[in-house]
């Protein structure tokens, strides 16, 4: 009971200012695979812990400002949590007031189980797909961003889901992405494969060997003072998205903001990497409706 009303007391705050659908996909009992997580979920400041229930909090894009397209949104935390106020909430908000429906992924922390909480993004990407009519969404243009942790969730669903499935395009704000001895984000990884991985683990997990020619396009964001994310994970990633020539992708480095500072009201530059990640979309939006073939 006490879980459940600090539940709605959060989304009564949260949603203010937009009108949010919750929809549950599934928990540990009825999705393909369980993380084995079994103590009751925790709420603390706007932070998720313990999740073994899929949900997901769809902010529908300002019926004037529409673009068509979609975003499913993965917070951050590390795979041990899930920060789902200011790194999901919030900007499910600023996504649908620009014009852009959000969904907000509550997803399942691996927990040891690494398959499970990509499992929950490829539900969510198939979720708001079937369901675009009902979101005025164009299904070709549903594409995924993730932070930190959640920005290698969403990596994982741009390079490891297959083609049918991938999302259309991928925005990955100071995202893990190398599992690379010295370079990786340790407590991610530890929590995704476990203390006794092994190198082919490793290897496997190491989004920057994913990538194909076939990856859809990315934006990376980062801060160059970041200390908790190298930002070799960023620029090994895309290196590999220009060496197998994927196009309309971009870096943007920023001089400061540290892990997650951007995402500060009062920080120089979180108006900056807002408007980059718009511009980005924006960008996309234009590509998306030019002619495949020269017109007779």
């Amino acid at each position: 009971m006490k879980r459940l009303l600090t539940l709605v007391a959060l989304a009564a705050a949260l949603t203010a200012s937009a009108q949010v659908k919750v929809v549950k996909l599934w928990d540990n009992a009825s999705a393909p695979h369980s993380n084995g997580i079994t103590a009751p979920e925790t709420e603390k400041e706007g932070r998720l812990y313990n999740i073994a229930e899929t949900e997901l909090y769809i902010y529908p894009a300002d019926a004037a400002k529409a673009t068509g397209q979609a975003v499913v949104v993965c917070p951050g935390g590390g795979y041990r949590l899930v920060i789902i106020r200011r790194e999901g909430h919030e900007v499910g908000q600023w996504l649908a007031a620009n014009g852009i429906t959000a969904v907000v992924l509550k997803y399942r922390l691996p927990n040891g189980h690494c398959h499970v909480p990509l499992e929950d993004a490829e539900a969510a990407l198939r979720y708001i797909r079937n369901h675009a009519a009902e979101y005025g969404v164009d299904p070709s243009r549903v594409g995924i961003m993730g932070f930190s942790a959640g920005g290698h969730l969403a990596a994982s669903a741009a390079t490891m889901l297959p083609d049918a499935v991938r999302p259309a395009f991928a925005v990955l704000v100071y995202p893990v992405i190398t599992a690379e001895p010295g370079k990786c984000h340790k407590g991610s990884f530890d929590r995704l494969l476990g203390t006794d991985r092994t190198a082919g683990d490793e290897a496997q997990w190491s989004l920057e060997k994913r990538i194909t020619p076939s990856t859809p396009p990315a934006l990376l964001l980062l801060a160059d003072d970041d200390r908790i994310v190298s930002t070799a994970n960023s620029t090994f990633f895309y290196k590999a998205l220009k060496a197998n020539k994927v196009q309309n992708c971009s870096l943007r480095i920023y001089p400061g903001g540290g892990h997650g500072g951007a995402l500060d009201p009062a920080h120089i530059y979180r108006a900056q990497w807002r408007a980059d990640i718009l511009d980005w979309l924006a960008m996309l939006a234009h590509e998306d409706q030019k002619p495949t073939s020269k017109p007779r």
